[in-house]
């Protein structure tokens, strides 16, 4: 068919679910759907109805869809992806939000300080903001203070935070995890790095060949980062609050021990959506 003239949605579809299923793409199918709402800017009802594409757009559609074949994450081509109640900018800088996330908030929400307090939040390894900005989104007299090492990521932490009308109490600032920083701090937060080294080589390609290796790599035993993390953890940490950290599968009871060697104790350890036990609570003894 000519690239001029506009082409049937279903052949064009079906076409990208070829594409997608030959390239090993997960549930393909749906994917093949969204993007082609994406490229369209259009809803799901206003989809139903339609029956051809333009030409300008199944040529983007098709070159989206080309991105999408060689593993690039579906959040990178869109730029977005949801995360609790946000709606986040998303970049090659971060790690994309997921969902196993949305375990530490779930946490905070049923171990934490009452909702209606002025609290002071830390995210350590803040990324894209999800965990800070989330938390904040529930707490409406929070404040709260993102730390990440990448500027990047630092920039697109204060856009996210903009972007969800939080950016009044929002800091972000670059660092080392809690170098330079002083508490005390209500609710610390914290998604580290914790894959063994080994490991990141045979993740998908998704996450191998376009997030960022500095935040998945957690050392030799995937417990680098908690080490440092509880180390800090009795100097940051105010009388009552409480630190959440997501965990790796299995790092349960080895992130607790690194925990209670520095004066600190297990309140409970909460299962995400697949039941694996996903955010650690823990308290001063």
């Amino acid at each position: 068919m000519s690239a001029s003239v506009s082409q049937r949605k279903d052949l064009l579809v079906r076409e990208a679910l070829s594409i997608l299923q030959q390239a090993g793409v997960e549930d393909a199918s749906r994917e093949a759907y969204l993007l082609l709402e994406w490229v369209l800017k259009k809803d799901r009802l206003a989809m139903l109805s339609l029956l051809e594409v333009g030409a300008e757009d199944a040529a983007r559609y098709r070159h989206v869809v080309q991105r999408r074949a060689k593993r690039e994450p579906f959040a990178f081509i869109t730029g977005e992806q949801g995360f609790w109640t946000l709606d986040l900018s998303v970049s090659p800088e971060t790690l994309i939000p997921r969902g196993d996330s949305e375990a530490l908030i779930e946490a905070l929400l049923e171990c934490g300080p009452e909702r209606n307090k002025e609290l002071s939040f830390l995210d350590l390894g803040t990324g894209t903001g999800c965990l800070l900005l989330a938390a904040l989104a529930e707490y409406p007299r929070a404040m709260g203070v993102g730390v990440d090492i990448a500027e990047g990521a630092v920039r697109l932490a204060r856009h996210n935070a903009q972007r969800n009308g939080l950016g009044e109490r929002a800091r972000f600032m670059v660092g080392s995890w809690a170098e330079g920083i002083t508490g005390p701090f209500d609710v610390i937060l914290s998604n580290p790095p914790y894959i063994e080294r080994d490991v990141v080589a045979q993740l998908m390609p998704e996450v191998e060949h376009y997030e960022p290796h500095r935040a998945l790599d957690g050392g030799d035993d995937g417990l680098e980062a908690y080490r440092l993390l509880c180390q800090e953890l009795p100097r940051l940490l105010s009388a009552t609050g409480l630190a959440i950290f997501e965990l790796g599968i299995g790092q349960e009871e080895a992130v607790t021990q690194l925990a209670e060697s520095q004066g600190l104790r297990k309140l409970r350890c909460h299962t995400d959506l697949g039941g694996v036990p996903r955010a650690l609570v823990l308290a001063r003894s």
